[in-house]
């Protein structure tokens, strides 16, 4: 028994000397990019094109806006009316009463903006004959 003890008390101490103290940390590096920096009109300008593409179908389209509500940002009126125009030139009217309907919800505590966005767009909604979610009773309230 005491041979046994003894067995595992000098492969514990050496598995206790060959180990690395536990106290080294790694170095931390960090990798910036040297890419430059997409100004606003940049940003609107890449998704209003995004949006006026001709060939687009309606998986781009659903993927472009959840690309584009996943953004900590409300989008622009001018891009909501590429999307919006989009979503006529594919006759889904589901798709653009969603896409004012999460623009609703991106808006959150901020009451001013959707309306807003609503007025601003409001030519295109009569142009293109969409109704809103409210003209729609499906505001979820």
């Amino acid at each position: 028994m005491f041979r046994a003890a003894a067995r595992l008390s000098v492969s514990g101490f050496r598995t206790l000397a060959r180990s690395r103290p536990a106290c080294t940390a790694p170095v931390a590096s960090r990798c910036y990019s040297h890419a430059t920096k997409e100004t606003d009109e940049e940003f609107d300008s890449r998704w209003v094109t995004y949006f006026s593409n001709p060939d687009i179908d309606s998986w781009e389209l659903r993927k472009g806006m959840n690309t584009l509500i996943g953004y900590d940002l409300v989008p622009e009126p001018k891009i909501l009316d590429s999307a919006l125009r989009a979503c006529r030139r594919l006759d889904d009217l589901a798709s653009a009463i969603r896409i004012l309907e999460a623009v609703k919800n991106k808006s959150g505590s901020h009451k001013d903006i959707y309306p807003y966005v609503i007025q601003e767009l409001r030519p295109t909604l009569d142009e293109l004959g969409i109704s809103t979610p409210e003209e729609l009773g499906i505001d979820g309230r």
